[in-house]
């Protein structure tokens, strides 16, 4: 390599370490000021953008982006980390290690762990986004759980429904979405398919294992599954040798730990 260009790529380096030098300090610098305003940033490890609105007595923790419009309530815990993009979220509120775009999280929510929320998901007071829970273009109303591994888009809640591990709205056909509208104290069963358009009236529940495509009365149960049937003795050849396979490494382990040296005293 030629002097010139080792000239050459030492320039960049420095453009590039001035570059990075110089976004840190603006970071910085913003963090510095949420601070000043009574927000609680817990580490350097974080990046806001000068439009972020914290409110005072927020806790931003380590790992978090926040970027765009984003206004964090009061008394709000953030992180760790958690991106947030262009939304609100209510006071009281935690979003603990998700991602949340464009949307409106209510007042004393609690969102994550893994939780994303899609652009144009509105919660009010109370609810409850869980684990590998997503969310778009959705309306929950107060008190709602929906507590892991469910996704709702296009979708009206009513207030105090529960979701079971599962649950899916199926919005999109193909060529259109489709919303799903589900009414006040609803249950709704895990590994239910709610196929839109359909309806949940108040009160119902679904069985767990449905798939739903025709509107559910309210006080009703909406059960759709095969008839089971149990083949008697069907699976003990089938399992025979598997058990006695799990046995023999039942049976080596044990002695291996049996033969081990006990562990001596701790100074």
């Amino acid at each position: 390599m030629g002097m010139e260009s080792m000239n050459a790529n030492t320039q960049d380096l420095l453009a590039a370490r001035a570059a990075l030098d110089a976004a840190e300090a603006a970071n910085e610098a913003v963090l510095l000021r949420c601070i000043a305003n009574g927000a609680v940033i817990a580490s350097r490890n974080v990046y806001i953008d000068d439009t972020v609105q914290i409110a005072p007595g927020a806790v931003i923790l380590p790992g978090c982006v926040l970027r765009g419009a984003t206004v964090i309530g009061p008394g709000c815990v953030i992180g760790p980390n958690s991106l947030i993009e262009d939304s609100a979220v209510g006071e009281g509120s935690a979003v603990n290690a998700s991602q949340v775009y464009a949307s409106q999280i209510g007042p004393h929510n609690n969102i994550g762990p893994f939780t994303h929320v899609r652009a144009g998901t509105v919660t009010d007071y109370g609810v409850h986004l869980g684990a590998y829970v997503e969310t778009k273009n959705s309306n929950f109303a107060r008190g709602n759980t929906v507590s892991h591994l469910t996704y709702i888009g296009d979708s009206d809640v009513g207030k105090y429904c529960n979701f079971g591990c599962g649950t899916v709205t199926c919005n999109y056909d193909g060529q259109a979405k489709h919303r799903t509208a589900i009414g006040d104290y609803c249950f709704i069963g895990c590994n239910t398919n709610l196929v839109a358009p359909v309806s949940v009236g108040d009160g119902a529940y679904t069985a767990a294992g449905s798939t739903v495509t025709q509107d559910v009365p309210a006080g009703a149960l909406a059960i759709e599954r095969g008839r089971q049937a149990n083949v008697e003795g069907w699976a003990v050849p089938k399992m025979a040798a598997y058990i006695a396979k799990k046995q023999r490494l039942e049976a080596e382990q044990t002695a291996e730990q049996a033969a081990a040296p006990a562990p001596g005293p701790q100074g």
